[in-house]
């Protein structure tokens, strides 16, 4: 009791000019992120803001994590179905979004990283993306006063280091939290309530797809095959980081929550709706020894839905969506 009383002065101790830190929503569980470590303040967000929005992170000085990352798509690469990076090269997978990350125990599609303050590395040095050395980001911040006063300011010396300008991106990103919703609003027992055709939904939602995009944060973090045809794009997903043949064609669960704004889905981005998706989960998924076996029933593939089910589903899937989030001004750029 004493270990979680003290973690809870740590994460909502901040509360400077309007300022309140990282705090849990009500109906989330304790996040994975060790924020005693790295706790959220004013400054450093503000820092991590900043960066997030920064071109000097990439060679050409134009691409920020933010280009790729936009809020108004819930921090998504709206209209790509693969990421669009420096000179406009072509990536070979979706870009995720920036959201609820201090519940993630890993990082990518593939789970290729393992801790929050270690996943702007592969962007900033990707080839396809930012395509930028560290060193020379340090150049191009050490070089502006700006930056000099701001690190100062968090970090008590206008030495700039990649360990500092890791940790404050991550307090930028540990405050993308999406959590409210009308889905929220409901599960926090507020004077909200499902429509009928959105309860259904819910429940319909609970019977075929909870196990995977366990609800609240609409994702359990694992890694699967979901059947997609792998002919249209050949990559092995997890495997390439475990290299375990069993890991051929798994990749992370994404969280259920904003479709309206995350469009394109899937890995590759290959579906441009949310019926496509569930088409693919009603008729077009594909065998395979690595397949989740949640896709095989009695010998049957895929989920069986009616075409009264399917219409409750996606109303509730709306449910998740968070106007807020995406319009929130203290995530914008400045």
């Amino acid at each position: 009791m004493i270990v979680l009383f003290l973690f809870s002065i740590v994460i909502l101790s901040f509360k400077e000019f309007g300022f309140e830190g990282f705090v849990k929503p009500a109906n989330f569980p304790w996040p994975v992120y060790d924020l005693a470590k790295n706790p959220v303040t004013k400054e450093g967000f503000e820092l991590g803001r900043m960066l997030f929005y920064e071109g000097a992170l990439s060679r050409d000085n134009k691409i920020s994590c933010g280009s790729c990352h936009i809020q108004s798509a819930a921090f998504t690469q709206h209209g790509h179905d693969v990421s669009h990076g420096i000179e406009d090269r072509l990536g070979s997978r979706n870009s995720p979004p920036i959201m609820n990350l201090a519940w993630n125990k890993s990082f990518f599609w593939d789970g290729g990283v393992f801790h929050l303050d270690m996943f702007p590395v592969s962007p900033i040095t990707n080839p396809v993306e930012m395509d930028e050395k560290m060193e020379n980001v340090l150049i191009k911040l050490r070089s502006k006063q700006e930056y000099r006063e701001k690190f100062k300011a968090v970090y008590g010396s206008d030495e700039i280091t990649g360990t500092q300008i890791f940790k404050a991106l991550s307090q930028f990103m540990l405050l993308c939290i999406s959590s409210d919703s009308k889905y929220d609003s409901v599960m926090r027992k507020t004077d909200v309530r499902f429509t009928v055709a959105e309860e259904k939904g819910y429940h319909i939602f609970l019977q075929h797809c909870n196990r995977c995009h366990q609800a609240p944060l609409f994702t359990d973090g694992s890694f699967r095959n979901n059947g997609l045809n792998n002919q249209f794009n050949p990559d092995k997903g997890r495997q390439t980081i475990t290299l375990d043949p069993q890991d051929s064609f798994k990749f992370k669960v994404p969280s259920l929550r904003n479709l309206s704004y995350t469009v394109p889905y899937m890995h590759d981005g290959r579906f441009t709706s949310i019926d496509q998706v569930l088409d693919h989960y009603t008729k077009g998924v594909q065998d395979s020894h690595t397949l989740d076996p949640l896709l095989k029933n009695k010998g049957q593939l895929g989920i069986q839905m009616t075409a009264a089910e399917r219409l409750s589903l996606k109303t509730f899937l709306k449910t998740l969506d968070d106007k807020h989030f995406i319009t929130r001004t203290d995530l914008s750029e400045q």
